[in-house]
């Protein structure tokens, strides 16, 4: 009798599951696309200097730091907008001369929440004495609530595609059975359009250009087809 029940249920869970799997849908992509223009850029430099003496390329390399976080504060801009990246001291052999030499280098990136400031902070750094820029990202500070009416935006398109599709056959769309949000493999780096910046901030001298940042978000999403 156990045995008998045990054969009837998996009966029914197969007959089930089979049921689910069989259901129809309609499986479609949405993008939702919404542009601004960046009011932050963050600033990525470098202090190197190289020596034969560890203690001394130290030393300098640290003088010059100071004077490039005296030139930041100068500006005004918050400590929890400075970061250090790394720093680093490393001993290399030069084959020519058979010696070594050592090289002490740090990376700072230093967050700008007012592009106006971007002159006289490249000019402070300069003169502090860096010797590398590695970049300017630029970004917004609205971005989490665009993303979310990006995310909007790629659901009604979603939606949009999933009734005209169905509409063709004559038929609806049920709700929404599955829904996955695409992950880009490089969300770092954003899109832009070209667009010029005001050359009354940089005192009649344009040296930047933050374009149009394009925030893109792309769903995968199965609606039940009825």
């Amino acid at each position: 009798m156990k045995t008998f029940i045990t054969s009837i249920f998996m009966l029914l869970t197969l007959s089930i599951m089979a049921q689910q799997q069989e259901r129809p849908t309609v499986d479609v992509t949405g993008e939702g696309i919404v542009y601004i223009t960046p009011d932050q850029v963050t600033v990525k430099v470098r202090v190197e200097n190289t020596g034969r003496d560890p203690k001394t390329v130290k030393l300098e390399n640290d003088r010059i730091v100071s004077q490039v976080f005296s030139a930041i504060k100068k500006l005004k801009i918050e400590d929890k907008d400075v970061q250090t990246d790394y720093i680093r001291l490393n001993k290399n052999y030069e084959y020519n001369t058979k010696s070594y030499n050592y090289a002490a280098n740090q990376s700072i990136a230093i967050r700008l929440k007012d592009l106006s400031k971007y002159e006289a902070l490249m000019d402070g750094l300069l003169e502090s004495g860096i010797n590398r820029i590695d970049g300017v990202i630029f970004a917004s500070s609205n971005e989490d609530a665009l993303k979310s009416e990006a995310r909007v935006k790629a659901m009604r398109n979603a939606k949009e595609k999933a009734e005209t599709y169905a509409g063709v056959l004559s038929q609806q769309i049920g709700k929404a059975l599955k829904i996955s949000e695409f992950q880009q493999t490089n969300n770092t780096q954003p899109m832009y359009r070209a667009m010029a910046m005001d050359t009354e901030m940089s005192g009649g001298q344009q040296t930047i250009a933050p374009g149009e940042m394009e925030i893109r978000v792309r769903v995968n999403v199965s609606f039940e087809l009825l």
